[in-house]
């Protein structure tokens, strides 16, 4: 029974991350911490951007919780830090790697959910500036990217 608690526990913290994230990106990065995130908007030559410093502020919570649960003998804060890493971890895979192509790992990506979350986050960084901006989420996009990413896959179908 705990073991579907501590499932619970992570799922939860993951998915709770998401709206943080969204939450955070919305309202501190494009608010106050703007001066951090800027160059994410505004690429400037080299492989590290200021903005890579929202990693370590996104890691710190999610150390907090994995450390002080093992001390607590695994305990719920455990799975919840391991929620947040395993976000943390998405996140990179998806932001850096997949739409960014910080890394060169996946060339073609064909799947319409992966390509609505790229669609959405270009929609994003069409507005260079701190203001107006949309799609500020990372895993969950509104619905109509999908339906343009389905629309653009039977239409490569077709040919």
């Amino acid at each position: 029974m705990m073991a579907l608690f501590y499932l619970f526990v992570f799922l939860l913290s993951f998915c709770f991350m998401e709206f943080m994230a969204w939450f955070a990106h919305k309202y501190l990065m494009h608010g106050v911490l703007w001066f951090l995130h800027e160059d994410h908007h505004v690429k400037e030559p080299g492989f590290f951007e200021k903005n890579d410093a929202f990693f370590m502020i996104f890691a710190i919570p999610s150390w907090l919780f994995i450390m002080f649960g093992m001390m607590g003998g695994m305990d719920w804060r455990l799975y919840f830090g391991l929620g947040i890493l395993a976000y943390g971890i998405c996140y990179f895979i998806v932001h850096d790697v997949l739409i960014h192509r910080r890394f060169s790992w996946f060339q073609k990506v064909r799947n319409p959910y992966f390509q609505a979350i790229i669609r959405a986050h270009n929609t994003h960084h069409k507005n260079r500036g701190k203001h107006r901006g949309e799609s500020f989420g990372m895993l969950f996009v509104p619905k109509r990217y999908y339906q343009m990413s389905f629309e653009k896959n039977k239409k490569s179908a077709k040919q």
